[in-house]
């Protein structure tokens, strides 16, 4: 015999359409969203992983002063390595203000996918990364000047060995919209001549290394090789470059913070499931009653009132995974292109994905509502026929002062009544908020870096030396310079500038006596690194050679207010001495205006404030987006968690709205005790949760952050939740209007329904 409970379940969701309406939509609104991101991370990270054999993708690269001769290069290749040419020229575009590096033509290393056009063939053509070229608009077909080169752009392509456009190893962040690479015929490589052309070369193992530990050790005999043949000006192993492996680690983070914002999102809509069951428990505690006391098992029962919730959440998974492998898909792959330079997408159906979105939301709500649910049903047969529905003794209301309006004891009364819808409420609210910040404020915390770096730039133009070279430009200032890693475990290893200054410098505010009265092995450090590894005065940092083995141990003497980048500063004499340099050794100069007495050849860098703002401007560029989508989807959530469990303390005390209304109250009367009630909880918990969301959302931020080179401060503008005030209280008056509709419909004979 069919179960007679089954013909209940249609029942119930005719009662209540609305509500598993509104949280279809939603659920299947956020799993379509997540799982488009899943399918395209997914895929991406088959061609990122592929794509190390199919392009044969170097396991390094070096670089030498001067070119290397063959007996070099043959000597070198007995440490079990494979060495290719991979000469570059780096210079300045004319018609967009950026920077282009122009490789020799490749076969054998470093493969590129074509994605539009063509490989070049003319000594005029060039093929240029995708990215770049959408980023500045340019097209096939386009003349690039390439500083003062005229060049056809021939095709558009994604360089294997760029798949984040990384100029190099020190960089906060990749800059594709300053930053780009090109590939031209070996004439046309020639023609370009030795200004800015630097003596690159890629390396493939022999045999690959079995873990990273292995790859370190091998990398560091080959950089020792490497200083016995030659003037080592740049070395990176795979494991180094930034431009190779950090898009596999930050699709890593992705998948992370997508899994967890899905679970915590599905874990709010299962309580709000468990506590709207739970009313509906206390209104049909008869009918439970009489079901339990004809042989009904609490299993029975469990099963049935978690099935709509659970058919629900398996039919939003299954419709927003098809919504996922369609119109989200195509939403995720554009936030993924906009970011990374990959080749040709290549759909690749993932299995992780459909657990992840389908199975695990599914067992989710189902633990959830079992656990919640279970413990309503332990009660007796008969005390469900009595409708006692508590687990203990009742206790005597607690008296309220009598002084206070009775109006006032009114509200506080449904509030009392209401603590676990009004609880839920307020968990709700919180993430709601919390989403709604982190959308807001994200762009915001970018603005206001690129503010402070303009405010606390050092000055326009910063130059690193390959040698020490002199120049008559006024107001010129040297410096010393010397980079070193940073050893701390729980954050990757990333570049520290040293400078050596000059007495009294005119750039860097700190005064020479200061400098000049530090003890050997004091140093004084900027604000980003002793925000960002939480260094005081007093403290100890250990950093060690880029290059090399030889640690650095300094104490901190002072804390230097620069925020765009880890710096550590000592004087010119100690700098000589830590780092056993000759007198009147320098390898930099601060200026304000250009220097153009010394030969290109002899520049290493030049740093302007275009390159402190890299960070910000490419995650704006990349990310700008998806904080949109963070923001209305924050508040979408707040309306409907506001709509649904208002609705419940209505429908809860539709039997007390009934009797005030025989008593005579008019709707606007009982609109104000139960509406406003909800109304204070609403509010209260808005402000209350704003300071807790403040200190979440700045320990949230530093994790997000910490794992990027660099560092940019935490930072919300009151402004942000002044807007998020004002919508939610926007939102949340729509809400109430509907509420009080309900409020009137709520019928006079009701008073007498189950009359005990």
């Amino acid at each position: 015999m069919k179960n007679p409970l089954r013909k209940r379940i249609l029942r119930e969701f005719k009662q209540e359409w609305t509500k598993y309406l509104i949280l279809f939509v939603f659920m299947s609104a956020i799993i379509s969203f997540i799982s488009g991101f899943f399918v395209a991370s997914g895929s991406i990270r088959v061609l990122y992983d592929n794509g190390f054999e199919r392009y044969n993708i170097e396991n390094g690269n070096f670089e030498y002063y001067a070119e290397a001769s063959e007996e070099t290069l043959c000597t070198l290749e007995e440490e079990g390595i494979s060495i290719y040419e991979n000469f570059y020229v780096e210079r300045e575009t004319d018609q967009i203000e950026s920077s282009l590096r122009v490789y020799n033509e490749r076969s054998e290393i470093n493969g590129v996918c074509l994605m539009e056009g063509e490989f070049p063939k003319e000594a005029d053509e060039i093929i240029i990364d995708r990215m770049y070229a959408d980023n500045n608009e340019i097209e096939v077909g386009d003349t690039l000047v390439f500083d003062g080169e005229d060049l056809i752009v021939c095709g558009l392509a994604a360089f294997s060995d760029y798949s984040s456009l990384f100029s190099g190893t020190s960089d906060m962040m990749f800059d594709a919209m300053k930053f780009g690479v090109g590939m031209m015929t070996e004439e046309g490589f020639e023609q370009l001549g030795e200004v800015g052309l630097h003596y690159n070369y890629s390396w493939i193992y022999a045999e690959e290394p079995a873990d990273k530990i292995e790859e370190k050790e091998m990398a560091e005999d080959i950089l020792t090789a490497l200083n016995e043949h030659g003037m080592v000006t740049n070395f990176i192993p795979r494991y180094l470059n930034q431009a190779i492996v950090f898009t596999d680690e930050d699709m890593g983070n992705d998948r992370i913070m997508f899994s967890a914002f899905l679970y915590i999102v599905i874990a709010i809509i299962a309580f709000i499931f468990a506590v709207t069951t739970s009313n509906t428990i206390a209104k049909e505690a008869t009918v439970i009653g009489t079901l339990r006391a004809s042989g009904y098992t609490r299993g029975e029962i469990l099963r049935h009132y978690i099935a709509l919730p659970v058919l629900v959440t398996l039919l939003s998974a299954l419709v927003g995974n098809v919504l996922g492998y369609t119109f989200f898909l195509e939403v995720a792959k554009g936030i993924y292109y906009a970011s990374y330079s990959l080749p040709t997408f290549e759909l690749t159906l993932s299995g992780d994905a459909f657990v992840k979105t389908t199975v695990v939301p599914v067992i989710l709500m189902m633990v959830i509502n079992s656990v919640i649910i279970a413990g309503k049903l332990k009660l007796s047969p008969m005390k469900f026929l009595r409708r006692d529905l508590s687990a203990r003794q009742k206790k005597k209301a607690f008296r309220l002062n009598s002084d206070i309006p009775i109006m006032s004891r009114f509200r506080m009364r449904i509030i009392f009544q209401n603590i676990p819808n009004y609880l839920t409420l307020a968990v709700g609210i919180f993430f709601a908020n919390a989403i709604m910040i982190l959308g807001l404020a994200f762009p915001a915390l970018l603005k206001n870096h690129q503010e402070m770096i303009s405010q606390s730039i050092v000055c326009e133009n910063q130059y690193i030396l390959k040698v020490p070279a002199n120049t008559e430009t006024e107001g010129a200032e040297k410096y010393c310079a010397y980079t070193l890693v940073t050893t701390e475990e729980k954050i990757k290893s990333e570049s520290v500038s040293v400078y050596g200054l000059v007495e009294n410098s005119k750039y860097i505010d700190i005064d020479g006596d200061v400098l000049g009265d530090l003890a050997e092995g004091e140093v004084i450090i900027s604000s980003a690194y002793a925000d960002k590894y939480d260094i005081a005065e007093g403290d100890e940092i250990v950093l060690r050679e880029e290059y090399g083995e030889e640690e650095y141990t300094f104490r901190v003497s002072g804390i230097y207010e620069y925020i765009a980048g880890l710096a550590i500063y000592m004087s010119m004499d100690s700098f000589w001495e830590c780092f056993d340099c000759e007198e009147d050794y320098f390898n930099g100069y601060f200026s304000e205006e250009k220097i153009e007495d010394i030969d290109e050849m002899l520049i290493a860098t030049v740093i302007t404030e275009d390159d402190m703002n890299k960070m910000s401007r490419q995650l704006t560029v990349s990310l700008g987006g998806v904080f949109d989508i963070f923001y209305y989807f924050g508040l979408v959530m707040f309306a409907m968690i506001i709509y649904l469990l208002s609705k419940l303390v209505i429908e809860k005390n539709a039997q007390s709205i009934s009797m005030t209304k025989v008593l005579g109250y008019t709707n606007n009367e009982i609109g104000g005790l139960y509406i406003f009630s909800t109304s204070i909880v609403a509010i209260a918990s808005f402000l209350l949760t704003m300071p807790l969301i403040n200190k979440v959302m700045e320990v949230v931020v530093r994790i997000m952050l910490s794992s990027y080179p660099g560092w940019i401060p935490y930072y919300i503008p009151s402004a942000s939740f002044v807007r998020i005030a004002l919508a939610g209280i926007a939102t949340y008056g729509v809400i109430a209007f509907l509420q009080f509709g309900k409020v009137k419909k709520v019928p006079l004979n009701m008073a007498l329904k189950n009359v005990e």
